[in-house]
């Protein structure tokens, strides 16, 4: 075969794929947890920030402008996405990934260790926003990569079981997030816990990068330089596929809300339901380990019975249980209440996350796939999920209705299921052809 010739060849990995491996899936997923355990960490400690930087004489106004910076995040996400996602589509996945470890590990010292506001006055808030923004581009970088890469070092058959692990990570991290706070809130009394406590999970996610680190540098490489690649090719492909990117920003709409509807509900649990710190806590940890178990079963059913249905039904499934299950747990403001509404929403959104990265991933070739699904995770979750937390506690105050979260889930998800309607199924049907989604006019052929 010619040079020319061999340059034309399929941009994607083998049907079987040699580079599966543990270490790999390892290094792939770590940092990735690290990296949402610092994100996550800020929404779980959203009042004792707020009090520690943003003073202020009600203690509802200084949640909003605590949860308000924790949307500031979000805003350098689809920068991050269309940065860190070129410049893995070009040069590499693991370079694109290590860039985005050390920034992250930059921005997660900052929080860590920068003094509040009566030490050190306005300079506190200023340097919070600034760190958040670095998380937020780095968060935003982390996305496409890691996913890519995770369904590039896969088989066939697996690919959506490996992209699943995505999502079980960020599980990981809330639940570790929790099980943290609970220990250092049983270890340290309630002025402690405000004054400094809030502050380890950030400190033992810094402490914990090196090891992360150490994995993604000894990581293999899906993507490397020394690829011959049809760029001329690919770009066309990509721009065939742009209804893609804006039905794929719909359908990340739904699981966004739900997952930090789901974040939130540490801060809902007490300002709310007025139950104990640790009730919230122990809700993130019973959120964090559904949100693995639902994401390991959704991408072994993506496998097996395709994409489509597991970017559908479990969204629905969420939309149709989200109100009733916040009624029962207004009614019933009890920490088994509150674990199990935590566990099962979570389940839901895991389940319905692996089917709609998959997909996602799938619909672009290997060229610009990193790119494409970091901005469109990018927007979708700055647009969504930057704003959550602040609008639920404003429709909260507003309305006086402790429902209030729940309708909005049930709004994200209509927008997610609408979406759906439109994307194609991209899991090979036994003939190795595609079959479409229930409305979409285009076939995909690229994986």
């Amino acid at each position: 075969m010619s040079s020319a010739n061999a340059n034309m060849v399929s941009t994607e990995a083998p049907s079987e794929g040699p580079m599966l491996n543990r270490r790999a899936i390892a290094a792939a997923v770590a940092c990735n947890v690290l990296e949402f355990l610092d994100f996550v960490a800020y929404a779980f400690y959203a009042v004792q920030i707020g009090r520690a930087y943003f003073p202020a004489t009600e203690s509802q106004i200084s949640l909003l402008l605590s949860v308000a910076v924790f949307g500031v995040g979000f805003i350098a996400r689809p920068a991050g996405g269309v940065v860190i996602g070129y410049y893995a589509d070009r040069v590499g996945r693991k370079p694109a990934l290590l860039m985005t470890a050390v920034l992250m590990t930059f921005a997660t010292l900052g929080l860590a260790v920068t003094p509040g506001y009566a030490s050190i006055g306005v300079a506190a808030p200023v340097i919070v926003v600034i760190c958040r923004l670095m998380q937020g581009f780095a968060f935003g970088g982390e996305i496409g990569p890691s996913t890519a890469f995770l369904l590039e070092i896969s088989p066939s058959g697996r690919r959506a079981s490996s992209v699943s692990l995505q999502i079980a990570s960020q599980g990981a991290a809330t639940a570790l997030a929790g099980a943290i706070g609970l220990a250092v809130s049983s270890l340290l009394g309630p002025a402690d816990m405000a004054a400094w406590g809030w502050r380890i999970p950030f400190a033992v996610g810094a402490l914990l990068v090196p090891v992360a680190l150490y994995l993604r540098i000894t990581m293999p490489e899906t993507r490397g330089a020394t690829e011959s690649l049809p760029i001329r090719n690919e770009s066309a492909q990509t721009r065939g596929r742009g209804i893609y990117l804006i039905l794929g920003v719909g359908v990340i709409a739904g699981g966004t809300v739900s997952t930090y509807v789901g974040n939130y509900m540490t801060t809902y649990s007490t300002s709310v339901l007025k139950l104990p710190v640790t009730a919230g806590l122990l809700a993130a940890v019973a959120g964090g380990l559904a949100t693995i178990a639902g994401a390991v079963a959704g991408g072994r059913l993506a496998d097996k019975a395709g994409r489509w249905p597991l970017m559908f039904w479990p969204r629905l499934a969420a939309a149709a249980l989200s109100v009733p299950a916040f009624h029962l747990l207004t009614a019933q403001p009890t920490i088994a209440t509150l674990l199990v509404v935590s566990a099962v929403l979570a389940f839901l959104t895991a389940a319905n996350g692996s089917g709609v990265l998959t997909t996602i991933c799938e619909l672009f070739p290997r060229g610009s796939r990193a790119t494409a699904l970091a901005v469109v995770y990018s927007i979708g979750v700055s647009l969504f999920g930057g704003t959550t937390q602040f609008l639920v506690t404003w429709l909260i105050n507003y309305t006086g209705s402790p429902v209030a979260p729940a309708w909005y889930v049930v709004a994200a998800s209509a927008v997610a299921l609408l979406a759906a309607m439109f994307l194609p199924e991209t899991h090979p049907s036994p003939e190795g052809k595609r079959e479409l989604g229930p409305h979409s006019k285009a076939r995909t052929n690229i994986v």
